[in-house]
């Protein structure tokens, strides 16, 4: 997906969650911006084989394997992203922290438990 696509996307998502504030905005921009250039990278990593190792060839020219720096830069991106989602509480912790009520059971009163009893 591109940026805009992505913002909609986010917006939904915090909509859903009824986390979302306009105040927000500027962190939903940036995290646009990091998924899109996390697909970015994806699709090169696809379109290059798919290879999780590499050889490199050093200066002097031993060669030796060592991580795809595509796939490197993809698990960067995606824990940027996680971060974000934190912080607008798309995540289960981020939505505790933002908001620990709407992650709680509702409690039922005594009241109501002992009218409930006393109907039948």
């Amino acid at each position: 997906m591109d940026k805009t696509e992505w913002k909609d996307q986010i917006k939904l998502q915090t909509q859903a969650a009824g986390m979302y504030r306009a105040e927000f905005q500027p962190a939903i921009d940036a995290l646009a911006e990091i998924l899109e250039q996390r697909d970015k990278v994806y699709q090169q990593y696809l379109d290059e084989g798919s290879q999780a190792v590499v050889v490199h060839v050093q200066d002097r020219g031993a060669t030796n394997t060592k991580k795809n720096p595509l796939l490197q830069v993809w698990m960067d991106l995606n824990a940027q992203a996680l971060a974000y989602w934190r912080d607008l509480g798309l995540t289960p912790s981020g939505l505790k922290k933002i908001n620990e009520k709407a992650m709680e059971k509702p409690k039922k009163s005594a009241l109501a438990e002992a009218m409930k009893a006393l109907n039948g």
